[in-house]
C-alpha cells in the first residue's frame, strides 16, 4: 500500500511512532519502560554541562567576591578620601574653653581613637580663635612614642606662650609616662583619685638574641655591613659591650629630656625629679605628696576650677573629638607581636626576629591598667 493511500488514521499513529524519543542507559526510554510506543519526556542535562554551569558560577563569584574586596580595600587604605579625619572647625558664636582627648597609645599615626595630627589641629584652631579661654586636656594614656609625645608638648607649649590662656590636665584612670611628660607644662595638673601617674622613664626594645639557638640548630648567617656597629640590634649576633654603650647612650639622652620637661614644668630641683623619676607609678595621692599633681578631682573639677580662677564662669566646654582612623590596618588592629606560646618552632623564631628592626624609642609605661 502506497504511503499516500494509507487513511488519516493510520498516518497519525505511524507519525506518533516515529517521534524522536530520548535514549536513558542505551535504550530508547520507550523501551526501558516497557512501552514500544514511547513517552515524551524532557531531556536530562549531560553532567559535564552541569559542571560547567557550577565552575562558572564559582568562578564568577570569586571574581565578584575580589572586586568587591579590592574596592573595600581601596577605599580604606586611601582613608576614604572624601573625609578627612584631621580637619578641624571652631565655628562656635560664643566664648569656649577646648576639651581635647589624648586617649590610648600615643603615636605619630593614627591609631584607633589617637589622632595625632587632629590633636596638633585643634590646638591650632583654638590659638587662632578670640573666643577660645583656655584648654582642658583629657588624658587617658600609658604614653608613646617619644616623637609623637615631644611634638605635641611643643605645641602646648606654643599655645601657652602664644595666647597666655590656662592648660589644664585632668587626668583619667591612667596617665603614665608620655602622658605624664604633656602634663608637666600644664597650669594645673587635676587627677582623678584612682589614676596612676609617673612612669617618668624612657624605654627601648625589645632586642632579641637567637644566634645562640641558631647555633644549637645548625644554622649559619652572614650580614655585611660597612662598620662594626651597623648591623648592632640584629637578632642573629650578640651584642657588644660598645653597642650596648651605644644604645643606653640614646635611652640616657631622652631620659634627661623627661627630666627637663618634669623640672620645668613642675618648677624643680633637677636632683629631686630624678629621685622620683626611677621609673614607678604612683598613686593620685602619692602625686601629689610627690609634687606631680595639683589636685585630686574630676573632669568636671578641673572644668570649675579653670572657670574660677580665670574669670570664665558661665563659659561652654567645647569638645574636639576625632574620628576613628578608618585605614585598613587599624581596622585589622594593630599587628604587634606577642608571643602566647612556649612551642618553640619556625614560626616562633621568625615572630622572635620580626621584632627587631622595629625598636622604637618610648615613654610609655609597660604596665597597663
Amino acid at each position: 500500500m502506497d504511503y499516500f493511500d494509507k487513511k488519516d488514521e493510520e498516518i497519525k499513529e505511524e507519525q506518533k511512532e516515529k517521534q524522536v524519543q530520548y535514549y536513558s542507559k542505551g535504550q530508547l526510554a520507550s523501551e526501558a519502560n516497557g512501552n514500544s510506543k514511547g513517552t515524551h519526556r524532557p531531556k536530562k542535562m549531560p553532567v559535564w554541562v552541569k559542571a560547567l554551569i557550577v565552575i562558572a558560577a564559582i568562578v564568577g563569584g570569586i571574581m565578584l567576591l575580589v572586586t568587591g574586596c579590592n574596592s573595600t580595600i581601596d577605599k580604606l587604605t586611601n582613608g576614604f578620601e572624601q573625609e578627612d579625619v584631621t580637619a578641624v572647625t571652631t565655628d562656635f558664636d560664643h566664648e569656649y574653653i577646648g576639651k581635647i582627648y589624648v586617649e590610648g597609645e600615643m603615636s605619630s599615626q593614627m591609631v584607633g581613637t589617637y589622632n595625632q595630627q587632629y590633636l596638633l589641629n585643634a590646638i591650632d584652631a583654638m590659638m587662632e580663635d578670640d573666643n577660645n579661654k583656655g584648654i582642658i586636656i583629657y588624658v587617658d594614656t600609658p604614653g608613646g612614642e617619644v616623637f609623637a609625645i615631644d611634638e605635641l608638648y611643643n605645641k602646648i607649649r606654643e599655645y601657652q606662650q602664644e595666647t597666655g590662656r590656662p592648660v589644664y590636665s585632668s587626668m583619667q584612670s591612667m596617665a603614665t609616662s608620655g602622658g605624664y611628660y604633656i602634663s608637666a607644662p600644664c597650669d594645673k595638673i587635676i587627677a582623678n583619685r584612682n589614676c596612676w601617674t609617673g612612669s617618668i622613664g624612657v624605654i627601648m626594645g625589645t632586642i632579641i638574641d637567637v644566634s645562640e639557638l641558631m647555633e644549637n640548630l645548625g644554622i649559619k648567617s652572614t650580614t655585611f655591613t660597612s662598620g662594626p656597629n651597623k648591623g648592632m640590634g640584629g637578632s642573629f649576633e650578640p651584642m657588644t659591650a660598645e653597642q650596648k654603650k651605644i644604645m643606653q647612650s640614646l635611652i640616657d639622652e631622652a631620659y634627661d629630656q623627661f627630666v627637663g620637661v618634669v623640672a620645668e614644668g613642675r618648677k624643680m630641683d633637677d636632683a629631686k625629679v630624678r629621685k622620683l623619676a626611677d621609673g614607678r607609678m604612683y598613686s593620685a595621692k602619692q602625686a601629689k605628696a610627690a609634687g606631680l599633681v595639683d589636685e585630686i578631682g574630676t573632669f568636671e573639677d578641673a572644668v570649675a576650677d579653670m572657670q574660677k580662677q580665670y574669670n570664665l564662669e558661665g563659659c561652654a566646654i567645647e569638645e574636639f573629638i576625632s574620628e576613628e582612623s578608618s585605614d585598613l590596618f587599624s581596622l585589622l588592629g594593630k599587628a604587634e607581636s606577642k608571643l602566647t606560646s612556649g612551642v618553640l618552632n619556625a614560626d616562633t623564631i621568625r615572630e622572635l626576629a620580626s621584632l627587631n628592626g622595629k625598636v622604637k624609642l618610648c615613654y610609655l609605661s609597660e604596665i597597663s591598667k
